[in-house]
């Protein structure tokens, strides 16, 4: 790797340095967990995503925690349910992410793993500070709802589509934002159809 460029990104609660290729260290992108204005626990399963330590089936078996037979993925897509694959890569869950990109109007691809997919995905549009903390609250957001979505398939044999998981990260985004914000005026209407202009940042 070359040399790392020293630039400052101010984020919702913390400064991290970036390297050459825009993604900051590791621990840095972990501290990009905490937002003011997600729920603890929410921050909390992120957290566990990016150190790895989400009890996946994967994951369960590898470190002998429980005995599992059946490590394929809840979605039905028949490939191994590590993390990287839940959240990322799997053409049921990982779709999300593109479904959110067309709701707030912006383009990109998916990296392959979740260290460097959360700072990719908040400079999606831009450097203002203001746009990466929505993106930011939004990828913290998308996590919870995959990971309580594959809960939700495996002990209760209830099944959400993504279109529905969409629905609930607009849902929720607005209510976390006005939950923070007794001055957020905007109703789900026009939340729909522009989050930007919304937020005063369009």
């Amino acid at each position: 790797m070359g040399a790392r460029q020293r630039r400052w990104l101010q984020g919702s609660r913390c400064v991290s340095c970036v390297d050459s290729h825009g993604c900051p260290p590791p621990d840095a992108t972990a501290n990009l967990v905490w937002h003011k204005q997600v729920p603890q626990k929410v921050s909390i399963v992120a957290w566990r995503l990016l150190k790895d330590r989400l009890p996946t089936k994967n994951n369960l078996q590898r470190r002998g925690i429980a005995q599992v037979i059946d490590t394929r993925c809840v979605s039905g897509c028949g490939k191994e349910e590590t993390a990287t694959h839940l959240f990322l890569h799997c053409h049921v869950f990982g779709a999300i992410w593109q479904h959110i990109r067309s709701w707030i109007g912006v383009s990109g691809a998916d990296i392959d793993n979740a260290i460097d997919h959360l700072p990719q995905f908040i400079h999606y549009s831009g450097s203002s500070r203001a746009r990466r903390s929505f993106l930011q609250l939004l990828w913290l957001l998308c996590v919870w709802l995959v990971w309580n979505e594959r809960n939700n398939r495996l002990f209760n044999n209830t099944e959400t589509s993504i279109d529905q998981l969409l629905d609930k990260a607009k849902y929720h985004s607005l209510w976390w934002l006005k939950a923070k914000n007794t001055t957020f005026v905007h109703g789900t209407q026009t939340w729909w159809s522009n989050p930007f202009y919304c937020l005063g940042i369009d």
